[in-house]
């Protein structure tokens, strides 16, 4: 079977299990587990794997983490590992939609959290499961193996635990076979259908930081008796938004601070006070001064008020690269999917994917799918389409994504697994 024959066999077969992406993505999004919690998301995703008759699969990987292993009936060496993510986010489900999340967890660390597929990780499974699907169907055409990787925790676990794309590195998930590509997407506010690409550093670099301020705890009408934390916490909160200055301007850098805990009451001036928060670079070489920055930031102005503060850096992640020569071997297949008006090249995003992991080691390529109604301006960047539902961006708690796109998702999956494995999908000069 000539190659046009086998995508075209692809295509319908995508078509053939769209519905049941679909039901998949419906399941998953009322039913979301958080970061490290995936048991449920995880055994569906086994059972399916198992009925399809593969080689192997493998479950409790790194906490959740499940690894279908396909062998190709045809002669070959190529191992190409396709990736998505398993996690929700704690963030209430305001999407709109009948099969809307209701889930709280109350026994997650810090909780209790409402818990949505806010980023969009169900779609994610659904068409992996699907390309999972399809690619069973035609192995006996496959000259090579597919790994199907479905990670726990992308959005990060609890800090007290280890979990992620690296975790899953650790436990060997990937020592044998070793892939020769790891490819994954990523559902976003761009038009229906479009995929989007970087040649470099598409999402950024990123650190989780935590910030003990300690004072004296004392009597909130006695203050002099004791050490307040607050202020320190204030000028640390108006000095972040000033570390921009201390670095390049021609690199985004970004240090957010989303959560602060204080142990104190309302007539009680307490002890210490943590924040937690995120530090992005575009570029990862910037993130050593910016981390250097905000540590003597911390531990000088709780200096000024007679506090102290400790600076802890966690769950590094490095940032999702897409190399020139790996880009120029995946767009043939991107436009043979899409058609080539859609696909764009996007522009970068602080955002980061521990993605990274993976295709910094065994190279590959990571996109974005367009799920929603936009249209592009005349300078290319997306916009609200005329009478639709708007754009909303992920983490939001009315990001939505169109489940007639899901069969996109599904076929970029399997035409870039079989064009991998024929060869027609490696780096100029080989793999």
């Amino acid at each position: 079977m000539g190659g046009e024959a086998i995508h075209d066999e692809l295509d319908e077969r995508a078509a053939e299990v769209a519905d049941q992406v679909v039901a998949w993505r419906h399941h998953l999004h009322r039913f979301p587990e958080l970061s490290n919690r995936e048991v449920n998301t995880a055994r569906l995703v086994a059972d399916h794997l198992r009925s399809l008759g593969l080689d192997e699969v493998r479950t409790g990987i790194a906490g959740h983490g499940v690894v279908g292993v396909l062998r190709g009936g045809a002669a070959g060496e190529r191992v190409v590992a396709l990736r998505a993510d398993m996690d929700a986010l704690p963030v209430q489900d305001l999407c709109g939609v009948d099969f809307a999340s209701e889930v709280v967890d109350d026994a997650y660390p810090g909780g209790p959290f409402p818990v949505s597929h806010a980023c969009g990780h169900d779609c994610h499974t659904a068409a992996l499961l699907g390309a999972a699907t399809v690619l069973a169907g035609a192995r006996d055409r496959l000259p090579g193996t597919v790994l199907f990787v479905f990670q726990p925790a992308e959005e990060g676990p609890p800090v007290t635990e280890e979990g992620g794309a690296r975790a899953m590195v650790d436990a060997g998930a990937f020592a044998d076979p070793v892939p020769t590509m790891a490819f994954g997407l990523h559902v976003t506010p761009h038009p229906k259908g479009y995929v989007g690409y970087r040649i470099g550093n598409q999402y950024g670099a990123s650190a989780l930081v935590r910030i003990v301020v300690t004072g004296k705890q004392t009597h909130g009408s006695t203050p002099w008796e004791g050490v307040d934390p607050m202020p320190a916490v204030g000028a640390v909160l108006t000095g972040i938004g000033q570390l921009y200055r201390q670095v390049s301007a021609f690199d985004p850098v970004t240090v957010s601070i989303g959560h602060i805990e204080d142990v104190g009451r309302f007539n009680i001036v307490g002890q210490t006070v943590t924040l937690w928060g995120t530090v992005r670079c575009a570029v990862e070489s910037d993130m050593a001064r910016v981390e250097q920055r905000l540590t003597v930031l911390a531990e000088h102005s709780a200096a000024a008020f007679g506090a102290t503060a400790t600076v802890e850096y966690l769950q590094r992640v490095p940032p999702v690269h897409n190399s020139a020569p790996w880009v120029e071997a995946g767009l043939p297949t991107f436009r043979r999917v899409v058609g080539g008006e859609r696909v764009l090249e996007a522009g970068a995003t602080l955002g980061y994917d521990d993605v990274s992991e993976l295709v910094s080691r065994f190279g590959g390529l990571y996109v974005m799918l367009g799920v929603q109604d936009a249209v592009l301006d005349g300078s290319g960047r997306p916009v609200p389409e005329p009478g639709g539902r708007g754009l909303v961006t992920n983490h939001n708690p009315r990001f939505y994504a169109d489940d007639d796109t899901l069969v996109t998702a599904v076929r970029l999956h399997v035409h870039v697994a079989y064009d991998h494995l024929t060869g027609a999908l490696v780096p100029r000069g080989g793999d």
